[in-house]
């Protein structure tokens, strides 16, 4: 996890919500964000995984951000959004999406210097996140996108990942 003073105020973030908490993407990582569409299902895919789209003729793994951050799925609604990202996974680069609950705006989060993740005294997936930035007067939790995935989602990635590569 990567200290929140090396983040930079100047950066650009895509905030999004899932359930009532708001979290960040880098602006950087993202590469478009579609209105939910249908999802090929992938027999044996860990349970976050729930599929592929093709996005421009390019097949997309898609994760469930809910289902990741251990909440319970949700049946998609009107503000459902798949946020298409280019991540850097392993040594490589992997075209994903993640299904949000809803998609905020772009912002800078310069209000308030960033913090590192709180130290709560129990293990929890603070390895997902690279720090907690304010928007006003609500907490946005910024998004370590490269943590968020285990070895066994990378390796069902991989195929999709040469798809994407060639």
């Amino acid at each position: 996890m990567a200290p929140a003073a090396a983040l930079s105020a100047s950066i650009q973030y895509v905030t999004l919500g899932i359930d009532r908490e708001v979290f960040a993407i880098d602006v950087a990582l993202v590469q478009e964000i579609l209105d939910h569409c249908p999802i090929s299902r992938i027999p044996n895919a860990p349970p976050a995984l729930m599929g592929m789209i093709d996005v421009r003729h390019r097949t997309v793994p898609v994760i469930d951000l809910r289902t990741k951050l251990g909440l319970p799925p949700v049946p998609p609604s009107l503000s459902t959004r798949i946020v298409v990202l280019d991540v850097p996974l392993h040594g490589r680069r992997v075209l994903l999406g993640l299904l949000a609950d809803r998609v905020y705006e772009v912002t800078p989060l310069a209000d308030h210097p960033m913090e590192d993740a709180p130290d709560i005294g129990v293990r929890w997936r603070s390895q997902f996140i690279r720090g907690v930035g304010r928007q006003g007067d609500r907490f946005v939790i910024v998004l370590d996108v490269s943590h968020l995935f285990g070895v066994d989602e990378t390796m069902l990635l991989a195929p999709a990942a040469s798809a994407v590569a060639g």
